[in-house]
């Protein structure tokens, strides 16, 4: 089959339509769709391992291979508490800082600020260390966070206990 052919039957995997020029690889929630150029925004682009091979002056053919650029959740430190909007606003009213205010001092709009307070969105990292700066709060779930809280010397049962205490039942 001809390639050009091929490329001209080709669906987006997402909203079905003909793909016109060359799909795009995106992924969405674990999954590589191959979709159209509209459908893109809808995912983290996945850029494709190119080989190239490179000639040496000895003759010998060497392929490199090109790593994937990092992704932004690659760079995630935790997740954010569910309650994030609240401890927000909590926070803020503490102060006694307005929504402007608030804004004005991690240098953001106010819109951005009630948005967060409402719930309707998540903070990027960068926006989020600030608000956790300016208003002395965590907003991040780390292992610190969900450690037993029993006091020094309590053990907290594992799976590995439950299944070692049946099998010493038996």
């Amino acid at each position: 089959m001809n390639i050009k052919l091929f490329a001209r039957l080709m669906q987006c995997e997402l909203c079905g339509a003909p793909i016109q020029g060359s799909p795009k690889t995106i992924q969405i929630e674990g999954a590589e769709l191959r979709v159209c150029v509209r459908c893109a925004k809808h995912g983290t682009e996945v850029q494709q391992s190119r080989q190239r091979v490179v000639q040496k002056k000895t003759g010998i053919a060497v392929t490199q291979t090109r790593r994937r650029p990092r992704d932004v959740f690659d760079m995630m430190e935790g997740e954010i508490v569910e309650d994030y909007a609240d401890r927000i606003r909590v926070a803020r009213e503490e102060k006694e800082w307005s929504t402007l205010d608030l804004a004005q001092e991690v240098k953001e709009r106010e819109v951005l600020i009630k948005k967060i307070e409402k719930g309707d969105l998540i903070p990027e990292d960068d926006l989020r260390r600030k608000l956790e700066k300016a208003l002395d709060i965590r907003l991040i779930d780390s292992a610190e966070d969900t450690t037993s809280t029993g006091g020094p010397g309590r053990v907290t049962m594992t799976i590995g206990d439950v299944i070692a205490f049946r099998k010493g039942r038996k």
